[in-house]
């Protein structure tokens, strides 16, 4: 029994080791199994410019993963979508570890260059933009893409296309570059460019062919519109893309007209040879081309009246009549389709104010074909009315809330108006203190509504514009000569809205500077006060005027020179004025008051017997002309809603001033003021017409009269461009007395007594018309501008100045009764001494001279006129605009002046001595002036006109 135990004990124990064993032999198979299925490595081969590293980031599969073929392929789509690659292999190889994975790349080449051969009616910079339009993608340093080759080729086609080059074909040549890069050259043939030929419309029984021509604006030929026989002077290239534009365009046409159905089928083209292949003549016969004739059917069908104009669901705005008023269409008139089109935006605009931004109008036409009316029924969807919750700027690095905030009509908590919301950035605008904000532009005004509670959050984005102005100026001037002229101001002083100007200008003739400041807000109160203080010299030389209006220099002895006006003028003084607006609107109300001391200083006798001779301060002698104190006020009124204020191109401005001298001080005048602007734009507003109409009149009071230099001076580049500065002037005569050696033929002077010399020499007096340039005491001058845009800050702008500065009260330069009676009671001429060798046979003037100047009638009503062209450019770097003009004057003075009171041979002694000083008198004294102003003009400047 033991025994058969112990073996049934021994049979247990070797099963068990057995089982143990297989056991242990399955585990080790396993183990050996799963060694062999691990991904032990990947190993990427064959990159060159694209790092290891960077493959193996976009491979998710890691060594030491179990090796699956699902996630492998997953690995090999991510790879190849990075478009780096023009061929991927994944290899596997066995090694002791495991899987080793061998992942074998071919790179795409880099593009190197890119070169166009054979473009010439594109420039590489529209192929690059055309590029970007059509996001092709296709750079220098990119991966080379056959798929993005083609698509750049159809893109350099359509470009071509739109230039009139439809027969263009575009070829790709690619060039290896070692190790792995490519260049690519697309060869261009441009072919024939094609051009609009006839313009047929089949079909067209009511309007006229030139009519439906006209309107398309992109295919039509280029003329002079609405002159007949100067429409067509030009052919425009075509382009197949923009007759569908035109098209709608011809459709619109017969809808403004009350043709309301009518139907515009597609247009039929046909392209035909152009031109003379063999010899031609550039302009005069043209070379061979090719045309595209396009006939444009038209089924008109009936015209159509409007019958009425209904409402419903108008809610908010009940009265019918108010929002019928909108529409610029009365019951019975031609339908048009134009028109309703504006009554529709008047409506979207008038709900505007009461806060319903998202109104919609919705249009139903019918129509009744046998009375041929078309009445039209608008659905007034009016939304929700919005209150601002929020009004929020962007941008504004410098400038304060409180600056922008304070220029706004729309408040916080109100309901939304979008006419305050316009007439806000209006108000902005004209500040200069940022680049044009526009109403309907997204990138400026970000509008958040919140449905549902009817609220809006209004957030302004403004990109500021350089708040430093630096100007600068230069030229030769009559007034001025040689001269500089620089300053400096800052519309935006800390960002507080604050101005602050300097200005300096130095020449040989004339000297000035001005410090300016400006407060926008006083108080906190839209009450604007500003200050100048100035100083500045002229030294005025009639000489150099006259060469100017000789054009050529003058060589004048000493005599003729003292003849001359030559004199110096100093100013000392400072301006304040106060303004306000009137209910936050764009009129304003302001008063200026001004201090000066002034001085004239003769330097030479004609001017300091002009001085003394006009009795403008009723004295007269020297003490008239030192310490002239002017002390007036100046109220006026102005109206401005220009768009911008520097380049504007939409708006009016008016101001409308009086000044009035007297309070005070040794002057007595008054000088009405006005000067209107207005700008219109043309041509979607990139260009503007703009017109300048300026007057003034100034006049003594009390037995007063103006002080001279407070009189008008035209000219220069404020005013009438042509002509220098301050240069037009009426030419008028004082009459004064003077006194000539009796000279013998040989220089010799001619004694009384040639036995007593110490009688001294035979003098003659003579009469001496003194030529002098008062100034006028009223100026008007316009001026006429067509602002064409080139590109930018860029402006070509024709121009037309027009401008007169009369004489109208003679009394104003009345001469002083002492200097009058002396000169109409001296007796002159000297024919003959008696025995106490005294001066006989001498005559007082006869007919007896008026006691005022005498004015050259030429020249004081003489208009002048003024046109060229003008380049502008505004320069950021000194955020002042620049400009250079040419400008030639057709109307000008070019007159001879002869002195009224003639100096005559009869004053003078019988024989020779007489007849050689006669004529040294009157060259001397009476001779003919040329006044002849400037035929045309050169000169630049950083401002503007107006």
């Amino acid at each position: 029994m033991q025994v058969r135990a112990r073996a049934v004990a021994f049979s247990a124990l070797l099963g068990l080791l057995l089982i143990a064993l297989i056991a242990f032999l399955i585990a080790f198979a396993s183990v050996a199994l799963a060694q062999n299925d691990v991904i032990s490595e990947i190993y990427p081969t064959g990159n060159r410019r694209i790092p290891a590293e960077t493959i193996k980031a976009r491979i998710f599969t890691k060594a030491g993963d179990v090796y699956d073929e699902a996630s492998l392929e997953r690995d090999f789509n991510s790879l190849w979508n990075t478009g780096y690659f023009e061929d991927i292999k994944f290899l596997r190889e066995q090694t002791p570890k495991g899987w080793r994975i061998i992942v074998q790349v071919k790179e795409k080449p880099t593009i190197r260059t890119i070169d166009y051969l054979g473009a010439s009616s594109v420039s590489n910079s529209d192929i690059l933009d055309r590029f970007k339009q059509d996001k092709v993608g296709l750079v220098v340093e990119s991966q080379y893409d056959p798929t993005r080759i083609k698509k750049a080729e159809n893109s350099i086609k359509q470009l071509l296309s739109e230039h009139g080059r439809q027969f263009a074909t575009v070829k790709t040549e690619v060039r290896q570059i070692p190790p792995a890069a490519v260049g690519i050259t697309f060869v261009v043939k441009e072919g024939p460019k094609v051009k609009v030929g006839k313009i047929k419309f089949e079909g067209n029984n009511h309007i006229k062919t030139r009519v439906l021509r006209s309107a398309m604006k992109n295919l039509r030929p280029v003329g002079v519109p609405h002159s007949i026989f100067l429409e067509n002077l030009f052919a425009r290239t075509y382009d197949a893309t923009k007759l569908e534009e035109d098209t709608e365009r011809v459709r619109a046409e017969y809808q403004n007209r009350g043709y309301f159905k009518v139907i515009v089928s597609d247009p039929k083209t046909e392209i035909h040879d152009t031109g003379h292949k063999g010899f031609h003549i550039p302009l005069l016969i043209p070379g061979p081309g090719k045309a595209v004739d396009i006939t444009m059917p038209i089924q008109e069908g009936d015209q159509y009246r409007l019958g009425k104009i209904t409402f419903k669901n108008n809610k908010a705005i009940t009265n019918t009549d108010a929002l019928r008023s909108m529409f610029p269409l009365k019951d019975g008139e031609i339908f048009s389709r134009e028109k309703i089109a504006k009554g529709l935006e008047n409506l979207r605009k008038a709900y505007g104010q009461y806060g319903y931004i998202n109104f919609t109008p919705v249009p139903s036409t019918t129509f009744d074909d046998e009375k041929k009316i078309a009445n039209l029924e608008i659905d007034v969807d009016e939304g929700k009315q919005f209150y601002v919750r929020r009004i929020e700027f962007q941008g504004n690095t410098t400038t304060r809330d409180k600056v922008i905030r304070r220029e706004l009509a729309l408040e916080e908590g109100g309901i939304y108006n979008s006419h305050l919301w316009e007439l806000s950035l209006l108000r902005l605008n004209q500040l200069s203190y940022f680049d044009q904000l526009k109403p309907d532009d997204p990138n400026v005004t970000d509008r958040k509504l919140d449905e549902k509670n009817g609220l809006v959050d209004l957030t302004l984005k403004v990109k500021e514009k350089g708040k430093n102005s630096i100007g600068l100026n230069g030229g030769v001037s009559g007034l001025e000569g040689a001269f500089i002229g620089l300053n400096y101001s800052t519309n935006n002083f800390l960002g507080r809205g604050e101005t602050l100007q300097v200005q300096v200008s130095l020449g040989n003739l004339a000297r000035s500077v001005l410090f300016g400041y400006t407060q926008p807000y006083m108080f906190d109160r839209p009450l604007q006060f500003g200050f100048t203080v100035f100083g500045n010299k002229v030294n005025y030389n009639q000489a150099r005027q006259l060469s100017i209006f000789s054009g050529q220099t003058l060589n004048l002895s000493s005599a003729i020179l003292q003849n001359l006006q030559n004199y110096s003028q100093s100013s000392v003084g400072f301006t304040t004025s106060l303004s306000y607006p009137l209910r936050r609107s764009f009129k304003r109300l302001g008063i200026t008051y001004s201090l000066d001391r002034s001085t004239l200083l003769p330097l030479s006798t004609a001017s300091k017997t002009l001085f003394d001779f006009i009795a403008f301060r009723g004295i007269s002698g020297p003490n008239a002309v030192n310490g002239i104190i002017t002390s007036k006020i100046f109220p006026n009124f102005s109206f401005n809603t220009l768009d911008s204020g520097i380049s504007p191109h939409s708006g009016h401005q008016m101001t409308v001033g009086a000044e009035f001298a007297g309070l005070g001080g040794t002057v007595r005048s008054i000088r009405p003021v006005i000067q209107y602007k207005q700008f219109i734009p043309v041509q979607n507003r990139r260009n503007a017409i703009g017109l300048n109409v300026s007057g003034s009149y100034i006049s003594g009071f009390g037995g007063l009269v103006a002080p001279p230099f407070q009189r008008f001076y035209m000219g220069g580049e404020n005013d009438i461009r042509g002509f220098d500065i301050r240069s037009i002037s009426p030419v008028a005569f004082l009459p004064s007395a003077n006194a000539v050696t009796l000279t013998n033929p040989d220089g010799t002077a001619v004694l009384k007594d040639p036995s007593n010399p110490r009688l001294g020499a035979w003098t003659i007096p003579v009469p001496v018309d003194q030529i002098v340039f008062p100034g006028g005491d009223l100026s008007v001058w316009t001026n006429l501008e067509y602002r064409y845009t080139i590109a930018g800050p860029v402006a070509i702008v024709p121009f037309v100045d027009t401008g007169i500065d009369p004489i109208i009260r003679r009394s104003q330069l009345q001469i002083a009764n002492a200097q009058y009676n002396q000169v109409i009671s001296t007796p002159f001429g000297c024919p003959q001494l008696d025995a106490g060798f005294n001066c006989v046979g001498g005559k007082v003037l006869s007919p007896t001279p008026a006691q005022y100047l005498q004015v050259l009638s030429a020249s004081n009503w003489k208009p002048r006129v003024s046109t060229g062209l003008e380049l502008q450019m505004f320069l950021p770097v000194i955020n002042a605009p620049f400009r250079i003009y040419w400008a030639y004057n057709p109307l000008r003075l070019d007159n001879e002046a002869t002195p009224p009171i003639p100096i005559q041979r009869s004053m003078f002694p019988a024989g020779a001595a007489g007849d050689y000083t006669y004529h040294q008198a009157v060259n001397a004294f009476a001779p003919n002036f040329l006044l002849r102003e400037p035929r045309k003009t050169f000169r630049f400047t950083v401002a503007t006109t107006f």
